[in-house]
C-alpha cells in the first residue's frame, strides 16, 4: 500500500511539469526537460554516493542495465517535453505515460521471456486507437495551447510520435531501476546509478541551450521547480514504490498523471481538448483498468 501511494503522489508532482513548462514559453523544450531530468538526477547521484560506493562491483557486473537505463533517461526529457510543445500539454502528457505501461509489458515479454496476455493484446489496441483520437481531434479543431498558437496543425503528428519515444523510454528506465533491484542492488544505488549517469548526459544539451533559463527570474524559478519538486523529489518517491511494486504495475499507476496534467492543462494553461479527444482520454482511463487487471495477476520477479 505504502508503494502505491508513493507512486500515485509522484503522479501527482508529475502531472504539474508540463503547466509548469508553459510559464516559461521562452525556454525550450529541450533546455527545459536538460534542466529538470538533468540536475533532478545528478541530485538523486549525489545523495547515493554512499550507496553507489559500496555497491560498485555490483554495479560494475550489471554495467549494461545501468547504461540502457541512463540513455532513456537522457531521452525521456527531451522527447516528453518537446512532445509537449508541439501536441499540447494533453495530448502530449496521455500520450506518453499511457503508453508506458504497454511499452514495460513489452519489455517483459522480450527481455524476461514472459508471455503477452489477452488482455495486454486489447489493452494495447485501445491506446494505439486513443493516441489516434487524440491526434485527429486536435488536427482537426485546429486548438492549439496558449504558448503554440502560431503552430500548424501538422506539428501535431511530430508531437505524439515525440510522445510514444517518450513512453518507450520512460518504461526502459523504470524497467533498468527495477532490474538492478532485482539482482540485489539497494535502492539508492540503483536510482543513483542510472539517473546520474542520465542526468550527466542531459548536460550539454542543458549547456548549449539552457541560455534562455537564466533570462529571467520567471524561467528560472520554473526549472528551478520542476528539478527540485517533481523530479529530485518525485523520483526518490518513485524509487519507493519501484522497489515494492512491478515496473509494469508502477508505470500503470503514473497514469494519473495524464489525468493531472490534462485538467491543468484546461483549467490553467488554457487549452481546449474536443469531445473526439476526450473520447481518446476515455479510452486511456480503460487502458488503465485492463494494464492494472494483467499486472495483478502476475508475481513479482525473483
Amino acid at each position: 500500500m505504502l508503494g502505491v501511494a508513493a507512486v500515485t503522489f509522484t503522479s501527482i508532482l508529475w502531472g504539474t511539469t508540463g503547466t509548469a513548462a508553459s510559464f516559461a514559453p521562452a525556454v525550450g523544450p529541450l533546455a527545459i526537460g536538460a534542466a529538470a531530468l538533468g540536475i533532478g538526477g545528478i541530485l538523486q547521484g549525489v545523495i547515493a554516493i554512499p550507496s553507489l560506493i559500496s555497491q560498485r562491483e555490483l554495479l560494475r557486473t550489471n554495467w549494461k542495465t545501468v547504461v540502457l537505463g541512463a540513455l532513456a533517461v537522457g531521452l525521456y526529457p527531451l522527447a516528453f517535453y518537446s512532445s509537449m510543445r508541439l501536441a499540447g500539454v494533453a495530448v502530449g502528457s496521455v500520450i506518453s505515460l499511457a503508453t508506458a505501461p504497454l511499452f514495460s509489458g513489452m519489455l517483459e515479454r522480450i527481455i524476461e521471456r514472459r508471455p503477452l496476455s489477452r488482455t495486454w493484446m486489447l489493452a494495447a489496441a485501445l491506446g494505439i486507437l486513443g493516441s489516434v483520437l487524440l491526434c485527429v481531434s486536435d488536427l482537426t479543431s485546429g486548438a492549439h495551447n496558449a504558448h503554440n498558437a502560431h503552430s500548424a496543425g501538422s506539428a501535431v503528428i511530430p508531437g505524439i510520435l515525440l510522445a510514444l519515444v517518450a513512453g518507450a523510454t520512460y518504461a526502459s528506465y523504470s524497467w533498468a531501476v527495477k532490474h538492478l533491484l532485482t539482482k540485489g542492488l539497494p535502492r539508492p544505488a540503483a536510482m543513483g546509478s542510472v539517473f546520474a549517469l542520465g542526468g550527466v548526459l542531459l548536460m550539454p544539451v542543458l549547456f548549449l541551450t539552457g541560455g534562455p533559463i537564466l533570462a529571467s527570474r520567471n524561467s528560472l524559478l520554473v526549472a528551478a521547480y520542476m528539478a527540485l519538486i517533481p523530479m529530485f523529489l518525485g523520483y526518490l518517491l518513485f524509487g519507493y514504490g519501484l522497489a515494492r511494486l512491478e515496473a509494469s504495475t508502477a508505470t500503470t499507476i503514473t497514469q494519473l498523471e495524464p489525468a493531472v496534467a490534462s485538467v491543468l492543462a484546461v483549467l490553467v494553461v488554457g487549452e481546449r481538448l474536443p469531445i473526439l479527444g476526450w473520447v481518446g482520454v476515455s479510452l486511456f482511463a480503460v487502458v488503465l483498468i485492463l494494464v492494472m487487471r494483467s499486472s495483478s495477476t502476475q508475481r513479482m520477479p525473483s
